[in-house]
């Protein structure tokens, strides 16, 4: 088996050669610090603190240079999308088939990029794998939660990488246009009776998906450090009190919520580059209608988690609310004809995260002896929703209209969610129960007299 270093110094563009992780040099570092730690030169604080400014510095070289490739392909695309608009009004057949060749290089260039990304992204999956096992320390869960929702981490550009998503769909979007094309102009001789699917847009799918496999690791513990940490056994007392805040339906509500939202991130996912261009938009304009709800909900991520210190449930309520008004300003912005009302609305159920209200809940109400079960059922519950989000997207194919109102597969995700958020805002008031704070409150000063 080929190690790891040698394999990233083969498959790197030689162009590129600096702008990856220096994967060897960490490796020599981690080495060091185990030396200087077993010398009494450093302790493990320092050694954590020297190795998390480095990995820092490694990965806002790679993101700065994935975002000046990025705006590097999408104004290729741009200037393609001005030649491409020019042939629909005059359409030449060899113009075309160049127009199609330049889309198709555009896409080499793109899944270059998508492999450099994989191949970082697993650069840094191994280096804290490895600094975990030679210093057995969790590091990696620190490292990852610490960063993964940290508004000035560039980490969670790495395994989000909602950018090169926009290029991605884009790009495919235009090629799949231009086989239709082609296909309209030329005989029917000369093309076969099925047009075959562009191996570039296959290819291009492929690295995705494989980027994907690479990156889920990284954003499973980023949801899942955020929760589960390590108990400190409790006393006869403890376990008696966070009896008396648990409640399993509220906990379910709180599952469902983070079920329903990572679905209601995801289920535009395949419609929203033409969402966008039925609205006049360029098409790249879709990576900011995905992106929005993600820059709105590091916002909500502060006043949710200030509202979770006097109560679960109005933070709960509030947020269905925002949610059902996003998804209908996203799916009323077809008939209004209005990118603004789209963009709004995605911003409105990014504003109407309430994530970290069911991480704050599982934290504080779930009795220790099954919370670790239930972390893993909020994981569970994000996975399943980033699943079921395209899933969904690709059943609600209809195309109708009710009195002035169009419902298409651009606008029914956005009712589907609305009406989903509904039924769940009703359950929710009649069904949650509030944990006792009186009895939170009281057991603080006892905890503290005893310690």
């Amino acid at each position: 088996m080929v190690r790891f270093g040698k394999k990233l110094t083969a498959d790197q563009v030689p162009e590129w050669r600096g702008y990856y992780i220096n994967y060897k040099l960490m490796k020599k570092k981690v080495k060091q610090y185990g030396q200087q730690l077993q010398q009494g030169e450093k302790d493990r604080r320092r050694v954590l603190k020297d190795f998390s400014k480095m990995l820092d510095d490694q990965i806002e070289t790679i993101v700065l240079f994935l975002l000046e490739q990025q705006g590097r392909l999408a104004s290729r695309i741009e200037k393609l999308g001005k030649q491409r608009a020019i042939l629909a009004e005059q359409p030449d057949i060899s113009a075309i088939a160049e127009l199609r060749e330049a889309y198709r290089e555009v896409g080499l260039d793109l899944i270059k990029l998508l492999k450099f990304v994989d191949l970082n992204a697993t650069g840094i999956r191994k280096i804290l794998k490895k600094f975990d096992k030679r210093f057995s320390y969790r590091f990696t869960d620190y490292y990852v939660s610490s960063r993964s929702n940290h508004p000035y981490s560039q980490l969670q550009q790495v395994f989000k990488h909602v950018g090169v998503g926009a290029v991605v769909g884009a790009l495919s979007r235009n090629l799949a246009d231009l086989q239709e094309r082609q296909g309209s102009y030329l005989s029917i001789y000369d093309q076969p009776a099925s047009a075959l699917k562009d191996p570039i847009i296959d290819m291009i799918n492929s690295s995705v998906d494989k980027l994907t496999r690479s990156t889920n690791f990284l954003r499973f513990l980023g949801q899942h450090a955020l929760i589960a940490q390590e108990e400190s056994p409790s006393t006869a007392g403890e376990e008696e009190i966070e009896d008396q805040k648990y409640h399993f339906v509220s906990l379910m509500l709180n599952l469902v919520n983070t079920f329903l939202y990572m679905v209601n991130t995801y289920i535009i996912v395949p419609t929203a580059d033409d969402y966008s261009v039925s609205l006049g938009a360029a098409s790249t304009v879709c990576g900011v209608v995905i992106g929005s709800m993600a820059v709105a909900q590091v916002f909500s991520s502060v006043y949710f988690s200030a509202w979770s210190n006097k109560s679960y449930f109005k933070p709960l309520v509030f947020s269905s609310i925002v949610l059902f008004l996003g998804n209908v300003c996203y799916a009323m912005a077809y008939d209004t004809k209005s990118l603004t009302v789209l963009i709004v609305g995605r911003l409105l159920c990014g504003l109407g995260s309430a994530r970290a209200v069911n991480r704050r809940y599982i934290s504080d109400c779930v009795p220790a002896r099954i919370r670790m079960q239930a972390s893993a059922g909020f994981v569970s519950a994000s996975a399943l929703g980033m699943a079921c989000g395209p899933a969904l997207a690709g059943l609600l194919q209809w195309r109708f209209k009710i009195y002035m109102v169009t419902f298409s597969q651009s606008t029914l995700p956005g009712w589907l969610m609305a009406v989903a958020w509904l039924l769940y805002l009703v359950w929710l008031c009649i069904s949650f129960k509030e944990p006792n704070r009186a009895t939170e409150a009281d057991d603080t000063p006892h905890n503290r007299a005893s310690g």
